[in-house]
């Protein structure tokens, strides 16, 4: 496994190690040794979510507020997403930066992204399926966005048009109005 460390300490690129020859591939996804000796994290998954979305998807930005914080492992499993975290911990150096990563069937990559992060995605594909694991189950009073668009973010999305977003997401305050993490 490699880490590779993004402009946001806390977020991570995992890049698993994959055992490839002329019948495919097989790759350890995840292992929790493995990953607690690369990052020095040791996440405990409590659900894993599978989303399909086609090309033009934006979901997020949406994050959970404690006593439900997510730590977030993603991946995409089938075509290609820009993946972004941004930081919503007020108290935190990185405060409102973001960082953003191409997920893909044919990179392998994936995204770590702790507690204290608003997390969203753009489907790049004609369709992408993204799997994610969570550190703490979905709580609908905890749940809560930010707009994907908002000016003081700044998030260099790899637009071709006009997103297609579900009405949560239309609907989602900017960063100032945000309940945010301390």
């Amino acid at each position: 496994m490699k880490v590779i460390r993004t402009d946001i300490p806390d977020v991570l690129v995992i890049e698993s190690k994959v055992f490839g020859d002329d019948r495919g591939f097989f790759l350890e996804s995840y292992n929790a040794r493995t990953f607690c000796e690369a990052t020095e994290i040791s996440p405990v998954f409590v659900q894993d979510n599978h989303s399909r979305s086609v090309k033009g998807v934006l979901r997020g930005l949406h994050y959970q507020l404690p006593p439900a914080a997510q730590g977030k492992l993603v991946r995409c499993v089938v075509g290609e997403i820009f993946d972004v975290a941004v930081d919503i911990r007020r108290s935190s150096p990185t405060f409102g930066k973001w960082v953003g990563e191409v997920l893909s069937a044919a990179n392998k990559r994936q995204m770590w992204i702790p507690e204290g992060f608003a997390h969203g995605f753009l489907t790049l594909s004609d369709a992408a399926e993204v799997l994610y694991k969570t550190t703490e189950y979905y709580r609908p009073e905890c749940d809560r966005g930010i707009r994907w668009d908002d000016a003081v973010l700044g998030i260099d999305w790899p637009l071709a048009g006009p997103p297609i977003l579900s009405e949560k997401d239309r609907l989602a305050k900017p960063l100032h109005a945000a309940e945010l993490f301390a």
